[in-house]
């Protein structure tokens, strides 16, 4: 699923990726009767490959890239609360530094 064209379902995926395996015509052949794009079918059996262990030059699984962008937001919120907690504590400093008789 990309930011930008049509959302399939998980079982929309998956269904296309068990055509492609059990079918006796060509991936590119499903993808149009699907109106799919043959790049997105072809990613999808990767994955499902990759999913199931198939694949010999495995990348990523499916959970394996959901917790990597669980992880990367996580990131992201702790490196702006930090850098909040540093702006307020130099306020902070600078307040007291002007408050001391």
């Amino acid at each position: 699923m990309g930011k930008h064209g049509k959302r399939y379902t998980k079982e929309q995926r998956e269904e296309a990726v068990r055509l492609v395996r059990e079918a006796d015509v060509s991936s590119s052949q499903i993808a149009r009767d699907l109106a799919i794009a043959q790049t997105t079918l072809a990613r999808w059996v990767r994955q499902a490959d990759i999913d199931e262990g198939r694949a010999k030059d495995a990348g990523l699984t499916t959970a394996e890239k959901q917790e990597l962008r669980r992880l990367k937001r996580e990131v992201k919120m702790l490196r702006q609360e930090r850098d909040f907690l540093k702006k307020a504590a130099a306020f902070f400093a600078r307040e007291d530094g002007n408050s001391t008789p």
